[in-house]
């Protein structure tokens, strides 16, 4: 499969525990985003996101938590055993994923581009309520 970022591949992870797996078809030279709203800075998550058809929980469901906050948007699922947030339902995409480039297992990537994202200032960055959509 070809994207403009690529040849698409199969990468995998997942939590700390190894409860919460995970598959992703993204590139292997990957663009992430740094956001520096309260909960990601705190979290050092690393965005990495792909539609819905691009992600498949390969098992973990019954250890999932869901956190959420402010407009309820997004959706924030937590391993309730390690406390990772390696995958979630964001607000600027929530018809898609972003994944923890930092939950990603070693070997598929082939390099990391990280964009900064004014996150703080979510309503003015994201001012039609989300970003561009998703490929």
């Amino acid at each position: 499969m070809q994207h403009e970022g690529g040849t698409m591949i199969t990468h995998t992870g997942g939590c700390h525990c190894g409860r919460v797996r995970f598959e992703v078809v993204a590139p292997a030279r990957i663009e992430v985003t740094d956001c520096d709203c309260s909960i990601c800075s705190k979290a050092g998550y690393l965005h990495l996101i792909v539609p819905k058809s691009r992600f498949k929980l390969v098992f973990g469901t019954e250890s999932l938590t869901t956190y959420e906050f402010n407009t309820k948007t997004a959706k924030h699922l937590f391993c309730s055993v390690c406390g990772i947030k390696a995958f979630y339902v964001p607000r600027s995409h929530p018809e898609g994923y972003s994944v923890n480039a930092r939950c990603l297992d070693e070997g598929t990537v082939e390099h990391m581009t990280i964009t900064r994202a004014d996150g703080k200032n979510w309503e003015k960055t994201y001012a039609s309520g989300h970003a561009k959509a998703l490929e």
